[in-house]
């Protein structure tokens, strides 16, 4: 047997929700253990080369503060790998610090990845993780992962609907008999969300703010739908045309507008989905609802839209932030039961 009970109580095995803006790690046994941004500092020295400075919460506290010759990097991108090399770091970063910096632990890892995801893209993140210091590596959908950790009956032959909104990728998918029967990937979500912010502000008031700002505006005022009372945030960033620092107030109404092509891309994507889901599941979905994963799923009143868009039931999981790599994690907790999920 892969999974004995011996292997159990010592066990090493990991999953890891690979995310475009955070980096998820469940252990076998032990639960979710550690959750950082998928942020790496490097610092480029003429001698030595590139190196590694920080990498996950303190790398993200250099974002957009650094000198010429230190770059803070996000590398996934679009819920995949851009950069091979600083994703192995960060992965060998994570897996050294869980087990307490000891080099010859060789885990099993099981990694999520985008439904919509090619060959070579899989091909990548298998090797980055082997690079990393993993003894096999597993794949899993990230549908699959969240309705697994949303306690979906996914192995039964009825129908749940996923829609996990993440910082690369929304992933719809609906899935009945461990498989899934609809999926769509679609490259806009958490991020897409924020650079609206970012291109709204600029535009109007011609001032240039960060990817932290923006996610802050996000966090504190923004809404998928216009509020009766109106909140407003003071905004700081550099004026385009004068050069120089510049505070404005920026209202939650403002926030809605710029961020409604995003929002509306997302609602499309759900309504085809549900449009190409065979009748008898569609039936299911009216009974059960559609179930939100994600940290975009956290936007303020993005569930009531759906709701009033599709006229279905719209529940957000508990914990929505941690579903998948829960649900990935769960995958090894009940191997037998739910081998049949993974990428073969």
């Amino acid at each position: 047997m892969l999974f004995d009970s011996v292997s159990g109580i010592f066990s090493n095995d990991m999953a890891i929700d690979l995310g475009t803006a955070n980096t998820l790690v469940y252990v076998r046994g032990r639960g979710i253990i550690l959750s950082e941004p998928s942020v790496v500092a490097v610092k480029t020295d003429l001698k030595r080369g590139p190196r590694i400075v920080a990498v996950g919460t303190d790398a993200k506290k250099m974002l957009g503060r650094t000198p010429d010759n230190i770059r803070a990097i996000r590398p996934m991108k679009d819920g995949v790998i851009a950069d091979f090399e600083v994703t192995e770091a960060m992965l060998k970063h994570f897996i050294f610090k869980i087990h307490h910096r000891r080099f010859l632990v060789k885990p099993r890892i099981v990694v999520c990845i985008p439904s919509g995801i090619t060959q070579v893209e899989m091909r990548a993140v298998r090797e980055a993780a082997k690079s990393a210091g993993a003894r096999e590596v597993y794949l899993v959908e990230e549908p699959i992962a969240a309705a697994i950790g949303a306690n979906l009956p996914i192995t039964e032959p009825t129908s749940s609907m996923i829609v996990d909104i993440g910082g690369g990728t929304t992933e719809v998918a609906v899935i009945s008999m461990s498989d899934i029967v609809y999926s769509k990937s679609l490259r806009i979500a958490g991020d897409k969300i924020d650079n609206a912010v970012i291109r709204y502000v600029k535009q109007k008031y011609s001032l240039l703010i960060g990817e932290r700002t923006a996610e802050m505006i996000k966090m504190m005022i923004g809404s998928a739908c216009h509020q009766k009372e109106e909140q407003v945030i003071e905004v700081k960033g550099r004026d385009l045309i004068a050069g120089i620092p510049k505070i404005i107030g920026l209202r939650s109404g403002e926030v809605t507008e710029a961020i409604a092509e995003p929002i509306r891309a997302i609602l499309e994507t759900i309504k085809t989905a549900l449009e190409q889901t065979p009748p008898e599941l569609a039936a299911d979905i009216v009974d059960n609802g559609i179930v939100l994963t994600g940290g975009g799923s956290l936007l303020k009143n993005l569930d009531e839209v759906i709701r009033r868009e599709t006229s279905l039931p719209v529940i957000v999981a508990d914990d929505p932030l941690s579903t998948v790599v829960r649900g990935s994690g769960l995958v090894f907790e009940h191997f037998d039961a739910l081998k049949d999920v993974l990428v073969r």
